[in-house]
């Protein structure tokens, strides 16, 4: 893959040489050349746009794209999309066997069809980067320069300036997630590691996104972002903008977030019966909202059980840490 990689960008480089040449042996004399405004400027992000073919449904272009650009495995995919790692391969097969059908052609796409595949450009980032997230800093750099050659690229689009900012504003807290390799919930995290500088960036990138008019998914996640960095923390209004993000989404995931809003704002038990309308079965993170949203309503014996099917789903080591030491916290009691 990387060496394909390698490949597709020495063949974007070429082509642009190429192109430059040709319109230089077309000028009667030499002129200064101009520069072309509609190139992107970004060899991965061109690719990018290139492998996001609207020939393809949404979920398979995010998919295709990051397992050949992005460089995550199918198990990784697999775990963004919730659905099991054999789900994914054949989708991903299904959807190389329609390329290859339907002889969708490898090329850049034309500046007046960018926002065709915008959609699937950001749902690519936004998943590159959560990957990053969680321990991989490489990735969620990665996508952090990807996400500041798209606002370049296309810097009236609302939605590109609310992923940057998102971006922008996680990442700023990023070294105060982990102790020595250990996990540190928000409200334990040592605020002097935040990158403050990075925080006012995402703001102003946010700002420039609501004065676009934006009001989707990226922008309302990177107003509950910057939420999270106030102290004190409102955590009624967070919960209303998971509730409307909830609308623009329709995502159980979002629910999910909006009932551990819900108890922060001191109502566990409404948090709880949120919880369990949600069918999010095979997602760890549920089961850990509910382990800690029966703790706090001292039904020890359910948290308990609610912490052993995290841990049975949870792959993340550091993770995995933390819930068991939440699960011998309870066990001590």
């Amino acid at each position: 893959m990387t060496t394909a990689r390698n490949r597709a960008i020495d063949r974007i480089r070429r082509d642009r040489t190429l192109a430059e040449k040709t319109r230089l042996l077309d000028r009667p004399e030499a002129v200064e050349d101009e520069m072309d405004d509609t190139t992107i400027p970004d060899e991965r992000l061109e690719l990018l746009f290139t492998c996001c073919h609207p020939s393809l449904s949404l979920e398979a272009q995010v998919a295709l794209t990051l397992r050949t650009l992005g460089g995550l495995s199918t198990e990784e995919i697999a775990r963004a999309f919730l659905v099991p790692r054999e789900t994914m391969a054949k989708r991903l097969v299904r959807a190389k066997r329609k390329i290859e059908a339907a002889g969708i052609p490898f090329r850049v796409p034309p500046p007046h069809l960018l926002t065709d595949r915008l959609a699937a450009v950001l749902a690519v980032v936004y998943l590159i980067f959560n990957e990053g997230y969680g321990g991989r800093g490489d990735l969620a750099a990665e996508a952090i320069r990807i996400g500041r050659a798209l606002a370049v690229l296309m810097p009236d689009e609302a939605e590109v300036q609310g992923l940057l900012a998102l971006m922008l504003v996680n990442d700023a807290r990023s070294d105060a997630r982990f102790d020595q390799g250990e996990l540190v919930l928000l409200r334990e995290q040592d605020r002097s590691l935040w990158d403050r500088a990075e925080i006012d960036q995402g703001r102003t990138t946010l700002d420039r996104g609501l004065a676009l008019g934006g009001r989707g998914a990226y922008v309302l996640q990177a107003a509950i972002a910057i939420l999270h960095t106030d102290d004190p923390i409102d955590w009624p209004q967070i919960a209303a903008l998971y509730g409307e993000l909830g609308r623009v989404t329709a995502s159980p995931v979002v629910e999910l977030n909006r009932a551990a809003a819900i108890a922060e704002a001191g109502d566990p038990e409404a948090a709880l019966a949120v919880v369990d309308r949600l069918e999010l079965e095979n997602y760890h993170y549920l089961h850990a909202t509910r382990a800690e949203l029966l703790r706090r309503l001292d039904r020890t014996e359910e948290a308990r059980e609610s912490y052993g099917r995290a841990l049975d789903l949870v792959h993340s080591d550091a993770e995995r840490r933390f819930l068991e030491r939440q699960l011998a916290n309870l066990k001590a009691r």
